[in-house]
């Protein structure tokens, strides 16, 4: 019998679920957790991602010293190289290490988010003001 397509997203949703405010989404590409919204994590559906990689919402920053760190888990591809994320080899990764990932990427999103509603409620109060 074939193995079920992300398979593998069984461990990522167990530990992602655990966290304040993440939720399960679906689209015809494959499963993904978000936290009010965002991207939190999801498989790598790119062709350029090596099979039964995750994407994980990450700073580049701390990307870069992921990829320094163990670059037989952590790594990036050009395609998502632009983008705020990890690419991470679910196979070379131990839950404790992939418990951690997931609450540091809840945090960046998080704090992200916050960071957005904030500058629209600046903007928000400054077009009132110049009526």
């Amino acid at each position: 019998m074939a193995e079920k397509p992300f398979a593998f997203f069984t461990v990522v949703r167990e530990l992602g679920c655990a966290l304040p405010d993440v939720k399960e989404s679906s689209g015809r590409l494959g499963p993904s957790l978000k936290v009010r919204g965002k991207l939190l994590t999801c498989p790598a559906i790119h062709r350029s991602a090596e099979p039964n990689s995750l994407v994980v919402s990450i700073g580049i920053d701390e990307r870069a010293e992921l990829i320094a760190a163990d670059p037989n888990v952590y790594y990036i591809t050009d395609h998502y190289v632009d983008y705020p994320c990890v690419l991470v080899r679910t196979s070379r990764i131990d839950r404790e290490s992939l418990r951690g990932l997931l609450f540091s990427a809840w945090r960046f999103v998080t704090e992200e988010a916050e960071i957005t509603r904030q500058r629209t409620r600046k903007r928000g109060a400054t077009r009132r003001t110049h009526r």
